[in-house]
C-alpha cells in the first residue's frame, strides 16, 4: 500500500540532483526518493553503515569494510562457539569490535533482509562450481 506525503525542498539544487540520479537509475523520482530516505534513515540508526552499488543492486556495508552479508555470513552459525564469535570476526574480518557488533545490531533489525543475500551468495556460488564442473567435464572429453 502506498503512503503519499508532499515534500517541498527549499534548496532547488536538491530537487535536481533527484531528478538526475532518478534518471541516471532509470527510475521515477518518488522511487529514488524512498531509497534515499531508507537508506539515509537506517544510517541514522546504524552509523558505521553505508550503502553502496554493486553487481547485485544497493547492499549495507560496513564503512570501510565488508558487506553486512559477508560478515554475518561468517559470523552466525558454524562451528565456533557463541561466545567466541565476535573475536572470532574481528580477527578473520581484521575489524574493530564495534564495527561487528553494528554489523550485528543492523542484522538483528533487518534479518530477513541480509538473509537473503547470504543465501543468493550460496546459491551463486554453487552455479559457478557447477559450472566450473561442467567445464571441467568438457575439457576431459
Amino acid at each position: 500500500m502506498s503512503h503519499p506525503i508532499s515534500v517541498r525542498f527549499h534548496d532547488p539544487r536538491v530537487a535536481e540532483r533527484l531528478r538526475a540520479e532518478a534518471s541516471a537509475h532509470g527510475t521515477s523520482q518518488s522511487a529514488m526518493a524512498e531509497e534515499l530516505l531508507d537508506e539515509g534513515l537506517r544510517m541514522r540508526r546504524h552509523p558505521l553503515l553505508s550503502f553502496r552499488d554493486g553487481p547485485t543492486g544497493r547492499r549495507v556495508a560496513l564503512l570501510g569494510g565488508p558487506d553486512v552479508w559477508e560478515l554475518v555470513d561468517g559470523l552466525v552459525g558454524g562451528d565456533v562457539a557463541p561466545d567466541r564469535r565476535i573475536e572470532r570476526a574481528v580477527e578473520l574480518f581484521g575489524l574493530r569490535r564495534e564495527q561487528v557488533e553494528a554489523a550485528l545490531a543492523y542484522y538483528a533489525e533487518f534479518t530477513d533482509e541480509i538473509d537473503a543475500q547470504v543465501e543468493a551468495n550460496r546459491r551463486a556460488a554453487e552455479e559457478a562450481e557447477a559450472l566450473w564442473h561442467r567445464q571441467q567435464e568438457l575439457l576431459v572429453g
